[in-house]
């Protein structure tokens, strides 16, 4: 339950930001404006911040609406995960390189590799690079600042007791939970400008 709470959590998180805009353009409409030059161009950019966000809005929901509900026995609807993950990247400064090798996964590994773009989305808060590999299922975090913090490590490798997590580790270890459930454990490692999320079988 402690999981799934902090889950909720982050998914409104996600979403409270591009819904909030959504709410000014529409509040900016709501304005009185004379019908001149200036009024059309008001109305225009408050319309443009409507669509902009509302697009933003659904492509987090699809993301997640994979990241945290297919389950076994679930279909995908709507775009294949590459897709939903450029729709998230797309306005980002971050980079994301989902190739071919990780596309043929099947869709649980494709599950677990959206999890570990959201944990290595968190380690790039200035941008940076994330690259996706497949035999095993790897990611490379590349930035400049990036960093794994302890919190974030013990949450992957599912060390950290679950009334400790909180809205910012429970990605973490919700990936790690996801792995287990493979037959797999999460092992990172780190040297300047990259971190390595590889996920490995057990006893490897």
């Amino acid at each position: 339950m402690r999981v799934l709470e902090l889950l909720t959590a982050r998914l409104c998180h996600e979403l409270s930001a591009p819904i909030a805009a959504i709410n000014n353009g529409v509040e900016l409409l709501a304005e009185e404006e004379t019908v001149s030059e200036r009024g059309m161009n008001f109305s225009r950019d408050a319309a443009e911040l409507i669509s902009e966000s509302a697009r933003r809005a659904a492509s987090r929901l699809q993301f997640h609406r994979f990241a945290y509900g297919f389950g076994r026995g679930s279909m995908i609807a709507g775009p294949a995960p590459y897709e939903l993950a450029a729709g998230i990247f797309s306005a980002s400064r971050v980079v994301c390189d989902y190739p071919e090798d990780v596309r043929g996964l099947p869709l649980h590994w494709q599950k677990l590799a959206c999890n570990l773009l959201c944990v290595g989305l968190e380690m790039l808060p200035r941008g940076g690079r994330l690259v996706l590999r497949a035999d095993p299922l790897h990611l490379d975090v590349i930035g400049e600042t990036v960093e794994l913090v302890p919190d974030t490590h013990t949450a992957l490798t599912l060390e950290i007791p679950v009334g400790e997590l909180t809205s910012r580790t429970v990605q973490a270890f919700f990936s790690g939970l996801l792995a287990k459930a493979l037959g797999c454990r999460l092992i990172a490692t780190t040297e300047p400008g990259r971190v390595r999320l590889a996920a490995l079988a057990r006893g490897a």
